[in-house]
């Protein structure tokens, strides 16, 4: 808890990779790409949205979401994932994190999936338990490469599934984060967390300055397209707003959910999507019970927009984008 405080006070000081590889482009229309929305939060709703894309996940399906640190409640629940995660037959994916709790080794990692009851509804596979690879980067600009588990070679898909919320470093946490933090082995996290200075999750928080702002959402920019890129575009992204506090599921003791659920969001570009949460969350009506103001203050306040910025500027997608609704539809 110690160093899940220290994280916490890092980030409050602060203020706010060229190479690219063949990959299948988004789906886009001359509006943007196209990201689909439902209104509804519900296992049914999640399965509609992930329809809609028209894409199948198939072969060994990985679905990454953040398992929640232990003392958080407001993550992705088990029974709202649960069908859609049977229906691809797929697997939960995670990995360690960098910092001291309880999902910092695999033994804890495991007890709170159980808590979580996420080992319930399929298998889980913690990626970088016996290990992790190297992987290519677009922008070599701060990363050479990115460290992910090594157990993601074992799949030939991936469903990002991720809980939009707000973050204590990033500014928010959508789907990538959910790709490059939430991929990175232990070491992979350092490297991104201290932009390509250190591999060493020991020495993590020998780096983290608030000058190297902007260059670290960058890297996460960065590590997001190389996992894209790694599945060849066989990569689609979800994003559930429901349960948002300004604070990310890795905090155990999170502040209080302060934003009204808002719905269920899918798309092949994780730029667009990442924007259009991002948007639909500003564009909120400040009320007793749904408190923008603090996320939009958490957002500004680490320079979070630049993590998207930077992912466009890297070819990773477009933050135009056609928000489709899909309530009513047959």
């Amino acid at each position: 808890m110690k160093r899940i405080a220290l994280f916490a006070a890092a980030a409050l000081l602060l203020v706010g990779c060229k190479q690219k590889q063949e990959t299948p482009e988004p789906v886009q229309e001359p509006q943007g790409s196209v990201v689909y929305m439902t209104k509804e939060i519900s296992p049914e709703a999640l399965i509609n949205v992930y329809k809609a894309l028209g894409v199948p996940a198939e072969g060994r399906v990985a679905v990454k979401i953040s398992t929640g640190e232990a003392g958080n409640n407001n993550h992705l629940k088990a029974d709202l994932i649960g069908p859609l995660v049977q229906l691809v037959n797929g697997k939960i994916v995670e990995c360690n994190t960098a910092y001291a709790g309880k999902r910092m080794n695999t033994k804890d990692h495991l007890k709170v999936i159980e808590e979580h009851g996420f080992n319930t509804i399929g298998g889980v596979d913690i990626m970088d338990a016996d290990g992790e690879i190297k992987i290519p980067v677009r922008d070599t600009t701060y990363m050479h490469y990115n460290i992910v588990g090594k157990n993601l070679q074992n799949y030939d898909f991936m469903i990002n599934l991720a809980h939009f919320k707000g973050h204590q470093m990033g500014g928010f946490g959508g789907v990538l984060k959910n790709a490059s933090i939430g991929v990175a082995s232990r070491n992979g996290k350092t490297y991104i967390h201290t932009n390509g200075q250190s591999e060493d999750y020991t020495h993590l928080w020998d780096y983290i300055q608030p000058e190297n702002q902007d260059k670290f959402l960058e890297c996460m920019a960065t590590a997001s397209a190389a996992v894209h890129d790694y599945f060849k575009g066989k990569v689609i992204y979800i994003a559930v707003m429901n349960n948002m506090s300004i604070d990310c599921d890795c905090n155990g003791n999170p502040t209080p959910v302060a934003l009204k659920d808002m719905g269920i969001l899918a798309s092949t570009d994780p730029v667009a999507l990442d924007q259009a949460c991002i948007d639909l969350v500003l564009s909120q009506e400040q009320t007793a019970d749904n408190d923008v103001a603090s996320m939009k203050g958490r957002i500004e306040s680490r320079h979070g927009i630049h993590t998207v910025e930077h992912a466009e500027k890297i070819g990773l997608g477009s933050r135009k984008y056609k928000l489709v609704s899909i309530d009513g539809k047959e």
